[in-house]
C-alpha cells in the first residue's frame, strides 16, 4: 500500500498471467489490468489478444486520449492514420489523441498486444462494445 500526495490510499495491484477484468468478443479478447476505479481514471491498461487471421476492432479514434501499444506476442498489424504497420514482439506504437487507428491479425498465430490508454475510463465502454460484437458477430 501508498499513499498518494493528497493523503489518500491506494492500493498494489498484483495480477498473475491471465488475471484481470475479461471481455469475450469472439476472434478477440480484452483483459484489464488497471482501470479509472485503481488508477483515478489517470489511465487504464489492458491486454488485447486477436486470434489468427482476425480484424480488431474497426478504424476509430479518440478525441481526447492517447494510446500506448505494445506487442505481446505475434505480429499484429496496426493501423495509424491511412497507413498499416506490420509489428512484431517488442513494438511500441503509440498513437496521440485524434488519430485514427485500428489493429489486427493477419497472421496463422495469435497476437497479443499491452494497451494503455491515458487518461483512463475505457473500459467503462466495455459491456456496450462486447454487446455490440455479440450482435454483429457471424
Amino acid at each position: 500500500m501508498t499513499t498518494d500526495n493528497t493523503g489518500g490510499t491506494k492500493q498494489a495491484i498484483v495480477l498473475g498471467p491471465d488475471e484481470g477484468r475479461k471481455y469475450d468478443m469472439g476472434f478477440m479478447k480484452a483483459v484489464f489490468k488497471a482501470d479509472e476505479e485503481e488508477t483515478d481514471c489517470g489511465y487504464s491498461v489492458s491486454e488485447w489478444w486477436l486470434e489468427p487471421e482476425s480484424d480488431g476492432p474497426g478504424a476509430h479514434l479518440h478525441e481526447n486520449n492517447d494510446e500506448i501499444f505494445y506487442v505481446l506476442e505475434g505480429k499484429p498489424s496496426i493501423l495509424i492514420g491511412e497507413e498499416w504497420i506490420e509489428t512484431q514482439r517488442g513494438s511500441f506504437i503509440r498513437i496521440p489523441a485524434g488519430t485514427m487507428h485500428d489493429f489486427a491479425n493477419k497472421t496463422d498465430s495469435r497476437a497479443g498486444l499491452l494497451n494503455f490508454f491515458i487518461p483512463g475510463g475505457f473500459e467503462r465502454n466495455m459491456p456496450s462494445i462486447v454487446k455490440w460484437f455479440e450482435d454483429n458477430q457471424q
